[in-house]
């Protein structure tokens, strides 16, 4: 697996209403110029984890695409505000983040809490959404309790590849235990089945075959929520499909935006 995230795309650091917000950017934008070379993906990543997960679907991406991977306040190398912010906080703080880098829409790719991120992005903000590309979307209502996820995600650990371990410690101790636990409160609390009829953007679902966190019943069921949906399932992927099934993932979502996989970025 390719360890090159800073040859592709380089750390920067945007304020926003008066916190550091890091990401990782393709390429660096120029001061006070619009992005707009071509055309742009956001990356959100999960609950305990960064921006540093999102590495190798992002370095794909970035063959093709502007791509931005921000670290979601109070995660990874963004400021860590005493407030913990709710899921439409963490929305408001995309968009405001967005504004910053004068980005007036994008592509949005979630994985597991940041498609609940995105979802409510999409939903109060559907002109900054161009397509959603939602992988492993939580929470699973068939398992809606912090003990069911969990366990779900204990057993899912063996799954993945070894190294997300090291990435995993480094942002769970940089947020902290109280802070990922508030937050995965408030993700049981989403009512994203209510919301995911709202969504107007396309939208592309994708579950790991062996994802124990989120089941084909529930992505089935969030699929046909969709007014404009579709679902893919990665034959032996976990439940962070973005890390451990990236090239697969790529096959699939440039079709997803119409393109042909040997298609010149």
């Amino acid at each position: 697996m390719a360890d090159n995230l800073e040859e592709k795309l380089q750390s920067i650091k945007t304020q926003v209403d008066g916190l550091t917000i890091h990401a990782y950017a393709s390429p660096v934008p120029a001061p006070n110029q619009p992005v707009t070379v071509r055309p742009v993906f956001v990356l959100i990543h999960g609950l305990l984890i960064s921006s540093r997960y999102m590495k190798p679907i992002a370095e794909r991406l970035a063959e093709h695409y502007q791509v931005f991977v921000p670290d979601l306040p109070g995660f990874g190398q963004s400021d860590n505000p005493p407030h913990i912010f709710s899921l439409q906080e963490l929305a408001d703080a995309v968009v405001a983040w967005m504004d910053a880098l004068q980005l007036p829409s994008a592509n949005f790719l979630g994985n597991s809490l940041g498609c609940q991120v995105i979802v409510d992005l999409a939903v109060r903000y559907p002109a900054r959404v161009e397509k959603l590309i939602l992988t492993g979307p939580t929470v699973d209502p068939y398992a809606r309790s912090m003990s069911y996820q969990l366990i779900r995600l204990l057993i899912d650990g063996p799954r993945e590849h070894i190294s997300l371990g090291f990435p995993l410690v480094i942002d769970f101790f940089a947020g902290g235990p109280y802070r990922a636990m508030q937050t995965g409160r408030y993700a049981i609390a989403d009512p994203i089945q209510e919301k995911l009829t709202r969504v107007q953007a396309p939208t592309l679902i994708v579950r790991g075959e062996c994802d124990p966190v989120v089941s084909q019943r529930w992505v089935e069921k969030a699929t046909a929520l969709l007014p404009n949906g579709q679902l893919c399932v990665v034959a032996g992927a976990p439940h962070a499909v973005t890390f451990s099934s990236a090239d697969a993932l790529m096959e699939i979502i440039r079709p997803f935006l119409g393109e042909s996989i040997n298609s010149p970025g």
